[in-house]
Formats: structure tokens, sequence, C-alpha cells
């Protein structure tokens, strides 16, 4: 699990290849939920909550730069 901190410190750059990968991750284990693989549905749950912090990380990043 992501902590908004330490998102914070990231840059642009960093928040978006994280997007992607967690966005590839879910991806992923939606296929292994259609297929019966998974038992830990939990893992869903998390990663969707992981991508709206980065989301949000670099929206605040967006807003704070409009307003400098």
């Amino acid at each position: 699990m992501l902590q908004i901190s330490d998102l914070q410190l990231k840059s642009l750059t960093e928040l978006h290849e994280m997007l992607g990968a967690k966005r590839e991750e879910l991806r992923a284990l939606r296929f292994s939920v259609s297929e019966n693989q998974l038992k830990n549905v939990r893992g869903i749950r998390d990663v969707r909550r992981d991508i709206a912090r980065i989301l949000s990380a670099i929206n605040t990043k967006h807003v704070n730069a409009s307003q400098a």
C-alpha cells in the first residue's frame, strides 16, 4: 500500500510510470480472477486504491504548478 507522503516526494514522470505499472497490475489481477486463479480478491481493491492515490498526487501537483 502506497503512502501519500511518499507519493508527494516523487516527480510527475515517476508518478506516471507508477500509474502505468499499477494499471497493468490491475489488468493482470482481473484476468486471474476471471480464470479463477486468484484466491485473494482483496488485492484488486488495494490496487484500485493505490491508483486513486497516485491520481490524486498527480492532480495535486498539477494544481500547485498552475497556482505558482
